[in-house]
């Protein structure tokens, strides 16, 4: 895998064997990334983590601090190397846990800008709005998501700002205002 853009661009960086993770292809992480902008400075957190992709990028984008977060043991290794490899451990939290019991037990961690790419065979709603209540007053939550999936958040905390579509995922895009 290959950082796209940022102090870091161009950079290779592996990714977990197998098929339990499905790193977000160059081309959507740097849409995703163009939308953002200028993310200097700022806190986020990568929930279900898998390959340590959008950690990497938000860090070559000058983000303060990234939190990435995956279950899977074999994920966690992998970005932990190549953390290493790419010398940003000091601006990098891994923390392997269950996105929803790690919820639960850090209700006061809000970020300025919240990254989720869940596994797309097991999209669960209630550990999306679970992830997106970290998400700072005026941040920004971003999902990752198959196309064919219904899902919002309430109108009452979060306004969506867009949607993209690229083939087999779409970003929606949506800032917190209220909690």
């Amino acid at each position: 895998m290959r950082i796209v853009s940022g102090s870091l661009g161009g950079r290779t960086y592996n990714a977990p064997a197998g098929n339990r993770t499905h790193p977000m292809s160059e081309k959507v992480r740097g849409a995703l990334f163009s939308v953002l902008g200028d993310i200097g400075g700022l806190t986020v957190v990568d929930a279900f983590s898998g390959s340590g992709a959008l950690a990497f990028e938000a860090i070559s984008r000058n983000a303060s601090y990234v939190t990435a977060i995956d279950i899977d043991t074999n994920a966690i290794n992998i970005i932990n190397k190549n953390a290493q490899l790419l010398g940003v451990t000091n601006k990098l939290k891994v923390v392997r846990a269950n996105i929803g019991s790690w919820s639960d037990n850090n209700p006061a961690m809000h970020f300025d800008i919240v990254l989720c790419d869940p596994p797309y065979d097991s999209v669960k709603k209630s550990l999306l709005y679970k992830v997106a209540a970290h998400t700072k007053i005026h941040g920004l939550v971003v999902f990752s998501l198959p196309p064919n999936i219904d899902f919002s958040l309430p109108l009452a905390c979060y306004r969506q700002l867009s949607v993209k579509s690229y083939g087999d995922a779409q970003l929606v895009f949506y800032r917190k205002f209220a909690d």
